[in-house]
């Protein structure tokens, strides 16, 4: 991908609200999110000739939702995931329009994913059959995202003597974010008392460190830097991509390496070696927060910093506004809302371009205060680089390195 890095942008975004009750099929939902990213490009039905999604739960295909935009495809293509399908399916995106399939490249996510089809095995879900995949871990007691990761958080506390206390960081820095964030669903600044108050969910997972439930749809539009200097908005462009990128197992990960050990220890190189950067070099992450831990693990595993300091990493203050390397600027799953990761790169692909929405005066055009006391700025100064963290499983994960 050498070859490919800086040659490939992402133009546009769009989402729909964050709620719990969307009252509308996910069909409608991304025509609406979809219809949006194309406008933010300034795209009309004729220059979108690719689209692709990513497939669970009651999501609907992309050639069910392409008629209703006005939209005939040379190339579609819907993969079954969830958690860090997004930074995969750009990179997909790029090796289409590359392949010359196609041009332009619509990627969404649309999900009702509060009052539909819940992830933890609740509402509807509930009712439905064992199926196949459930049948490896459903006998320990794995049935639930949370139960299914607790092995290696509660290693990582017994190697490392990480803390809760430490990890309840990332809510309290994604609470304060989500604060300045009018379309977040909690807007609520919580503290790390509050967090470790909060009821255990399964250990060391307290209410609070686990993310929201909600119903949305957003979208991405991906296509060549040549096309995108002839746009409107100010491209971003893509530097590096690793998708899917797993441990030897992803079943029982454990067996193959340190249990503590995540994705992003075997993605790490891939990204930044088609970047051309470092960790240091970065000024922005979204890092995938389906829990606290996640996004501690990650950013301790992508080397931002050594292995066994993400507690103290994630509790010094660096990961909040203000700080040297803010994460999840919007407030992430924890707060804003759960997309299986794509809101966080639009958050990123906004903050590149200077133009988050927040309580700016003058944020629809690009002027922030830089002022990030409650209920004002999340504009990151002088955002050059960001990087999304993708998590799926401990064992498979993935990573996107973007430049303004």
């Amino acid at each position: 991908m050498g070859s490919l890095s800086d040659r490939y942008c992402i133009v546009g975004v769009g989402e729909t609200e964050y709620s719990r009750h969307s009252g509308r099929s996910t069909r409608a939902m991304a025509v609406e999110a979809i219809g949006a990213a194309m406008a933010d490009a300034g795209l009309g039905p004729a220059d979108v000739d690719g689209m692709m999604s990513y497939q669970s739960g009651d999501s609907t295909p992309s050639d069910w939702v392409a008629p209703d935009l006005g939209l005939r495809l040379d190339f579609y293509m819907d993969v079954a995931g969830g958690g860090s399908s997004t930074e995969a399916l750009v990179g997909l995106a790029m090796g289409a329009i590359e392949a010359g399939m196609c041009r332009t490249v619509a990627l969404f996510r649309s999900m009702n994913g509060y009052s539909d089809f819940r992830i933890g095995g609740t509402g509807p879900r509930a009712a439905q059959p064992v199926r196949a995949l459930d049948l490896a871990l459903r006998p320990f007691g794995m049935t639930s995202a949370g139960q299914k990761f607790a092995l290696t958080f509660m290693r990582h506390m017994y190697e490392y003597d990480t803390t809760s206390a430490q990890v309840a960081h990332v809510r309290v820095a994604h609470s304060r974010h989500a604060s300045q964030n009018p379309k977040a669903l909690l807007k609520d600044r919580v503290t790390v008392d509050e967090v470790l108050a909060s009821r255990w969910i399964v250990k060391p997972l307290h209410l609070l460190d686990c993310c929201l439930e909600t119903d949305n749809a957003t979208c991405l539009i991906v296509t060549s830097a040549e096309r995108a200097r002839d746009l409107r908005p100010r491209p971003v462009h893509v530097l590096g991509v690793a998708g899917r990128v797993s441990k030897p197992r992803t079943d029982f990960h454990w067996a193959h390496g340190p249990t503590t050990r995540v994705a992003g220890y075997h993605a790490r190189d891939i990204v930044f070696g088609q970047a051309g950067i470092r960790p240091e070099d970065v000024d922005v992450t979204g890092s995938y927060d389906a829990f606290t831990f996640t996004t501690m693990l990650q950013l301790e595993e992508y080397g931002f910093c050594a292995k066994g300091d993400g507690g103290a990493y994630v509790s010094s203050g660096i990961i909040e506004l203000g700080g040297r390397r803010p994460n999840n600027t919007a407030g992430g799953h924890l707060c804003e809302g759960y997309t299986h990761g794509m809101s966080m790169v639009i958050e990123n692909v906004r903050q590149l371009r200077g133009r988050v929405d927040d309580y700016c005066p003058g944020a629809a055009e690009g002027r922030h205060t830089y002022d990030y006391s409650p209920g004002r700025c999340r504009q990151v100064k002088d955002a050059r680089i960001a990087m999304n963290l993708g998590w799926a499983v401990p064992s498979t994960g993935s990573a996107l390195i973007l430049r303004s």
